[in-house]
């Protein structure tokens, strides 16, 4: 999910809009790359959500609540504050070359650098985790001292769970409302340091669904049964509203991203159950470079586009272009810079020795 984030922001220069926040090519855009961008928005964000919930109960209850409270502020809470003060200067630099070389100037971001940055940027969704994080731990503690309400809420959840498409209806009932609640039937990217209420709710949702999962871990393997097809539903089912979107009003578009969403959660979630759940050297590596590669990835994203403004390509090879440059930097640094060292230790917890 922290991977797809660099494919969502290459695309992002070449929608076809307007953007008071982000630099647009003006010579080269085309509707595919919404649908790139829109179509990974819409499940991205929940299921990191839903997974970051399951792990974070996992640190709960398998190790203690201490040991939780010190891997988030270690894992989270530190990086976040770190790079998003060294990342500030650079994503404001960045947005500034290419504004200039687009010719556009961007009303919703500031004209003069400042020391600190006032928006979270692309770090957003460490923000709303460390809330989350703080909120749950709270909770569970509380509930910890309640033992006949936890089973009630786990053995509820199990029995709505075990029927699989009457808790995607119920799911996507409470993910709708809280659509509702916040007036917007998209997902949210909260930039503001003042956290927004229906954001957090939204977000909580899918963490409470995760770390209620933790507990029926022995559920999982249930995720595997229709994954494809829900998948592959999903897929198409946004494509049509995608396309008919100008036809349908707003709340059965936000019904239909409900919808979604949740198809989306269940199929993925049980794809990579069924086909990744074996180790495997490679897809560790990506994971572990997955965080530095996210933490860094923004203002190149961002520059590169104001770098090639004027190579002969259409919108997809400009997409093209800047997504592979970008993630040959991203992973170059994180093998040579960052893997082996204190950086590394920084994110992930240790140290790997360098090899080819």
């Amino acid at each position: 999910m922290m991977l797809l984030g660099v494919v969502l922001h290459s695309s992002e220069t070449y929608n076809v809009g307007s953007s008071s926040l982000w630099p647009l090519d003006p010579n080269d855009t085309h509707i595919f790359q919404n649908f790139i961008s829109a179509i990974i928005h819409v499940f991205r964000m929940p299921v990191f959500f839903l997974v970051a919930g399951f792990f974070g109960a996992m640190l709960f209850y398998e190790r203690s609540p201490q040991a939780m409270i010190k891997n988030r502020i270690s894992r989270i809470v530190l990086p976040f504050a770190v790079f998003l003060i060294l990342l500030h200067p650079l994503i404001f630099s960045a947005l500034a070359f290419t504004s200039e070389s687009f010719g556009i100037a961007l009303s919703g971001i500031p004209t003069i650098l400042t020391m600190l940055p006032e928006v979270t940027y692309h770090l957003w969704f460490l923000y709303y985790l460390i809330l989350l994080s703080l909120f749950t731990f709270l909770l569970a503690l509380v509930l910890r001292r309640i033992p006949f309400l936890t089973r009630r809420i786990q053995n509820s959840f199990e029995w709505l769970f075990s029927r699989r498409w009457l808790a995607i209806v119920v799911f996507t009932v409470i993910t709708f409302l809280l659509m509702v609640y916040r007036w917007d039937y998209s997902v949210p990217t909260p930039l503001s340091f003042e956290p927004e209420l229906g954001a957090f709710l939204f977000f909580l949702s899918f963490y409470l669904v995760g770390w209620l999962l933790f507990s029926s871990k022995h559920m999982l393997d249930s995720f595997m049964k229709y994954d494809w097809f829900l998948t592959i539903s999903a897929f198409i089912l946004y494509a049509i509203t995608f396309v008919g979107r100008s036809y349908i009003d707003d709340v059965p578009t936000g019904i239909l991203y409900a919808v979604v969403t949740w198809l989306f959660i269940f199929g993925i979630t049980g794809l990579f159950i069924r086909y990744m759940s074996k180790y495997s050297a490679r897809m560790r590596y990506a994971s572990d470079a997955s965080y530095w590669v996210y933490l860094i990835h923004l203002p190149l994203t961002i520059l590169i586009p104001g770098l090639i403004v004027d190579v002969p390509l259409p919108a997809f090879g400009k997409f093209s272009l800047v997504l592979i440059s970008t993630s040959v930097i991203c992973f170059a640094t994180y093998h040579y810079l960052v893997r082996a060292t204190f950086i590394g230790k920084f994110l992930n917890g240790r140290k790997y020795p360098l090899r080819k």
